[in-house]
C-alpha cells in the first residue's frame, strides 16, 4: 500500500485498536495468478510478540483450498472514509479522500476442529454477549452445531506485515482543518460525519 509520510501509522497497539473495532476485513490470495477476496469478520488474537488473525469461511468456498500455496495472505481493513471537497480550503486545490485502512500479510493455515470451536465461542461471546437474548456457542443444540462446522473451515493467519494509513488531512494548516471538520459535521453522509468526529478527537490528542 502507497503511504505517504504524512498518513504512516507505526504504533502497533493503536494499529490493533483499530482493527478490533473494524474487523470485517477482505481476505485476498492468489488462484493461477488470478487475485481472489473474500469478506468476512475476524477474531484477533496476540501470543507473545505474534499477532494472528482467525476466522472461518463456508467449505465451498475455494480460497481455503489457496492458503496452502500462497506464501503471503493479504487482509485489509477499512475505517470511516469522506470525500473532502477542495472548496473548503483557504486557496485553490483540488478535492480529495479521506481514509483509515490498513494491510496485514502473513501465512495462513487451516484450524483443527477443536481450534476451530474455540473461535467460534469467542466470536460469539464478542457479538452476541451484550444482547438482551445472547445466542452463545454453549445454547446452542449439539445436533446444529455440528451440522453446521461441517459446512465451514476455520483458518488462522500469522500476522507478519502490518502497513497503515490514516489519511486525516494532517498535512493542511490549522484553518484548513477545522474547516474541513466543520464541513463535514453539516454532510448528510453518516461518513462524513464520522470522519469529522474522528479528526476532532485526533488533533484534540496531538496537541
Amino acid at each position: 500500500m502507497y503511504i505517504p509520510k504524512y498518513f504512516k501509522v507505526t504504533n502497533v497497539d493503536e494499529i490493533w485498536d483499530f482493527v478490533q473495532k473494524n474487523s470485517f476485513g477482505t481476505i485476498v490470495t492468489t488462484e493461477q495468478g488470478k487475485p481472489i477476496a473474500t469478506h468476512l469478520p475476524l477474531g484477533l488474537h496476540k501470543k507473545g510478540d505474534d499477532y494472528y488473525l482467525t476466522g472461518h469461511m463456508a467449505y465451498g468456498n475455494p480460497q481455503w483450498r489457496t492458503f496452502e500455496s500462497c506464501e503471503d495472505v493479504l487482509v485489509m481493513f477499512q475505517g470511516a472514509h469522506a470525500y473532502i471537497s477542495s472548496s473548503w480550503y483557504s486557496h485553490e486545490n483540488v478535492p480529495t479522500w479521506n481514509y483509515q485502512a490498513v494491510h496485514m500479510y502473513g501465512k495462513a493455515s487451516i484450524l483443527e476442529k477443536d481450534q476451530l470451536i474455540e473461535d467460534l465461542t469467542k466470536m460469539l461471546e464478542k457479538y452476541e454477549g451484550n444482547r438482551e437474548n445472547p445466542v452463545l456457542w454453549d445454547k446452542l443444540s449439539p445436533q446444529l452445531l455440528e451440522s453446521q462446522l461441517k459446512g465451514i473451515v476455520g483458518f488462522k493467519i500469522k500476522v507478519g506485515e502490518i502497513q497503515a494509513a490514516y489519511k486525516l488531512s494532517q498535512n493542511r494548516n490549522e484553518t484548513d482543518y477545522t474547516n474541513i471538520v466543520n464541513n463535514l459535521q453539516n454532510e448528510t453522509s453518516p461518513n462524513s460525519k464520522e470522519m469529522a468526529e474522528l479528526m476532532k478527537n485526533k488533533r484534540k490528542n496531538t496537541n
